[in-house]
């Protein structure tokens, strides 16, 4: 089986990182949004990690 990490087209609400995320380890996506909001308001660097997964993590292209 091969996996790959994609920003989600589905459960987007921002950029879709953590909906692909989500997608990728077969969780809800508001999980992984909580877990990163909760990353962010300890004072990690959530909001800079998620502008550069935003950036890395490829879109979906289904042809």
């Amino acid at each position: 089986m091969n996996k790959k990490l994609y920003k989600s087209d589905v459960n987007k609400i921002i950029a879709g990182v953590c909906g692909g995320i989500g997608e990728y380890f077969g969780i809800d996506p508001v999980l992984i949004r909580l877990g990163w909001v909760v990353f962010c308001a300890l004072g990690g660097s959530g909001i800079l990690a998620y502008i550069i997964a935003a950036l890395i993590i490829p879109q979906r292209k289904d042809f």
